[in-house]
């Protein structure tokens, strides 16, 4: 029970995160804010599951559930992502869609392999 608490409090917080950073557009028409949840979002979920690997199994621990899949899955928006492409498409703006769709997914990915590698080096050998 203590495991979908976490979760739910986490996700909570995380949302409400979210949607306050969604309300900064520094170039309108254009999901900055989005894009930079998703990257940061990515960034933290691979440093958490790093440095909690380090430490042992991490799947099963609650700061895993609260952070990981509570905060970081309520923080960070593929469904939003996918509707800003598909607004910015609607709008006629096909290489911004498609810039920000590929560009998300690829910064994202390398976000999360940065977070990794740092929370692995920081750990030290073994």
């Amino acid at each position: 029970m203590n495991s979908w608490l976490a979760i739910a409090a986490g996700g909570a917080l995380g949302s409400v995160l979210r949607a306050l950073l969604a309300r900064w557009q520094p170039w309108p028409g254009l999901p900055l804010s989005i894009l930079l949840v998703n990257v940061l979002g990515s960034l933290a979920i691979g440093l958490l599951w790093g440095w909690l690997h380090s430490r042992g199994p991490a799947a099963d621990s609650l700061l895993w559930n609260a952070v990981g899949i509570g905060l970081l899955g309520g923080f960070t928006t593929y469904s939003t992502h996918a509707l800003d492409v598909l607004r910015l498409l609607e709008a006629g703006r096909i290489l911004p869609a498609l810039g920000y769709a590929f560009g998300t997914l690829l910064l994202a990915l390398l976000a999360c392999a940065a977070g990794l590698a740092l929370a692995r080096h920081l750990a030290g050998p073994g």
